[in-house]
């Protein structure tokens, strides 16, 4: 019983990097679910702030948030708080022994640190912070290098560094739990990688990405625009079995000029199989190959557990897909004239998203997850652009601006239910699941705003991704 009431009256504090704000919450929220807990906030919830306080979980299911998150940085179990350290030391002195005690006894051994937020302190100020917690029973023996439990005394001087009180205007203690995966973004980072790209995803944001669509262990995942594999390499990481099509030969199985600097063509290692056995999960690769998106391949099944990807968007990757005898225009005349096929042709953004829905609707299975990349043009976005299926419902929908007019949007979809439950006519007939021609503009307005700044006149080639 003891126990059980200690566990239910714990909480616990995040510590949150202060990057990538929009895509914290969602990835926290998708983290909790793959334990099947909800996102639940004690006290008022504030999304742009580095600590969230959260209750209802059990230090195994911050455990499990941690070993994956790439946005928070620590994990505390919280054992007191208050706007000064005398509401701090009020609130410790109030919580419940038996939670404190197993820390604390004489055979033990711990640390303090004391971390404040968009503040300095010197070293004499940190020493008389911890001084100053002498109502603590501690009873172990300070151990700096190797102790068996670490305490944090945190301090919020708020986000404004122009503007930093005096004083802290939040005070955080709480017992270690775990650190997130931060290094990952270091040692996954595209510079050290062997296969790169001109567009090669940043290794954060691929992390990002792989948590928000909650791949998990022997999942399988597909990229349909898999460019040099950089996510597949993310969900490989979770022990997720990858896979991935894209209409360029040359950039999935790396042949070609290189894209790095001072180097002419790829070597023999620079391949998406070799990125995943630099990372030593090469036995998550299932393969590559060549396919028009537009055009897929797979049988009618439900068959991948996520579809991640980003697709082109025709400004430093063309969007193309493979020619048809279906595209060519006959002539109205009664003259015969050889028709030509051609090898590719324009795939304008709209036909792209509309494609990954249907496709996603088709080949998901029901609960998995499809994440993609949508560009938008700031001035004229608002949330009805974003294209909608009947069968996926929207998660999340995160900004990362590009510029002062673009931005890119990360757009998580779930499935919740098969193409066949639905009914076609009322599918048809209902606005919202119309195909949002908007995005065909993004390129034009895309390069209007950059040759307007340059003081040149539209290039109409790179408009049209030729």
């Amino acid at each position: 019983m003891a126990t059980s009431a200690r566990l239910s009256c714990l909480k616990y504090l995040l510590h949150l990097a202060q990057d990538n704000l929009d895509f914290r919450l969602p990835e926290i929220k998708s983290l909790l679910a793959l334990r099947g807990k909800p996102f639940h906030y004690s006290g008022h919830f504030q999304e742009k702030t580095p600590f969230w306080c959260l209750d209802g979980l059990s230090e195994e299911d911050v455990r499990g948030v941690m070993a994956r998150s790439v946005c928070a940085k620590s994990a505390f179990e919280l054992w007191g708080h208050g706007k000064t350290h005398s509401e701090l030391k009020t609130s410790l002195l109030k919580y419940p022994t038996e939670n404190m005690s197993p820390f604390m006894c004489k055979d033990s051994t711990y640390r303090i640190n004391v971390y404040t937020f968009n503040k300095t302190l010197e070293f004499e100020d940190r020493i008389k912070r911890i001084d100053s917690m002498d109502y603590l029973p501690f009873e172990g023996t300070v151990n700096l290098k190797s102790p068996q439990h670490i305490f944090c005394l945190l301090e919020d001087y708020g986000t404004d560094p122009n503007d930093i009180p005096e004083h802290p205007n939040y005070i955080y203690f709480g017992r270690w739990i775990a650190d997130g995966q931060r290094e990952l973004i270091r040692s996954h980072s595209v510079k050290n990688r062997h296969f790169i790209g001109n567009t090669s995803m940043d290794a954060g944001l691929s992390f990002i990405m792989a948590n928000h669509a909650k791949v998990n262990k022997n999942d399988l995942v597909f990229d349909p625009f898999v460019g040099t594999g950089s996510l597949l390499v993310a969900c490989s990481h979770f022990r997720s079995y990858v896979c991935g099509t894209d209409i360029d030969y040359n950039t999935i199985h790396g042949r070609g000029r290189s894209s790095r600097k001072n180097k002419t063509w790829r070597g023999p290692d620079e391949n998406i199989r070799a990125n995943l056995r630099q990372y030593g999960t090469e036995d998550m690769y299932i393969d590559v190959m060549v396919s028009d998106a537009s055009k897929h391949v797979w049988r009618e099944a439900a068959l991948f557990d996520a579809i991640i990807t980003d697709p082109p968007y025709g400004i430093r990757e063309s969007t193309r897909r493979t020619g048809s005898h279906k595209d060519v225009i006959k002539p109205q005349d009664a003259i015969y004239e050889e028709s030509h096929v051609p090898v590719t042709q324009a795939y304008h953004l709209s036909d792209i998203f509309t494609d990954l829905l249907n496709f996603s609707a088709h080949h998901l299975v029901l609960g998995g997850r499809l994440v993609y990349w949508l560009p938008v043009y700031r001035p004229e976005y608002c949330v009805e652009m974003v294209p909608l299926n009947p069968c996926l419902r929207i998660i999340s929908n995160c900004e990362q601006t590009l510029s002062s007019h673009t931005s890119r949007r990360l757009i998580t979809m779930e499935k919740i239910k098969n193409p066949e439950e639905l009914d076609s006519l009322a599918y048809l007939a209902d606005p919202r699941f119309s195909p949002y021609q908007g995005h065909n503009a993004f390129r034009e307005k895309y390069f209007s705003g950059v040759n307007k700044r340059s003081g040149k006149e539209d290039n109409k080639a790179a408009v049209n991704g030729e």
